[in-house]
């Protein structure tokens, strides 16, 4: 798969997509945890969503338990944490693996075209971000304790 747009994902709901519905839109692509430290991103990144998503901005939340299991919640769970806790309105979609075998597709292509420090390809932590142009080019990997506020200046950017 050589484009974000022609992988397909499962929405937390259950349905199956593909990320060409999202052509035309930056793209910031997050893998999740309902319970880590850095869980009260979800406000950041909601914040973020609700200012920009009018002006082409889109949030994509994939749930992970792949660290120390701080998302062991059923795709139900995880989808009624996120909007009663957070107000998460942004697309969410069903959990994936970001390492390993299992890597979801979508994760084997981010993590190969914006690799981390030192060149790793490994996803360190729970919300790790990436910043997708609205051609579907993966620009930029962002570390977990990267504040989504700190973002904007980049998605402005994008938009203009």
């Amino acid at each position: 798969m050589s484009s974000v747009y022609d992988i397909p994902v499962t929405t937390i709901k259950g349905e199956t997509k593909d990320l060409s519905e999202f052509k035309g839109q930056v793209m910031l692509i997050v893998n999740t945890a309902s319970k880590c430290g850095f869980t009260p991103q979800f406000k950041g990144l909601e914040s973020l969503y609700d200012e920009y998503k009018d002006k082409g901005l889109i949030v994509l939340g994939f749930p992970c338990n792949q660290f120390l299991s701080q998302d062991p919640g059923s795709d139900a769970d995880i989808s009624e944490f996120c909007e009663l806790n957070y107000g998460v309105t942004f697309p969410m979609f069903s959990k994936v693996e970001v390492n390993g075998p299992d890597t979801h597709p979508l994760y084997n292509l981010l993590k190969s075209s914006a690799k981390g420090l030192l060149g790793s390809e490994k996803i360190k932590w729970n919300f790790t971000k990436f910043l997708v142009n609205a051609e579907g080019e993966i620009l930029k990997r962002y570390a977990p304790n990267t504040e989504p506020k700190d973002i904007a200046k980049d998605i402005k950017g994008l938009l203009a």
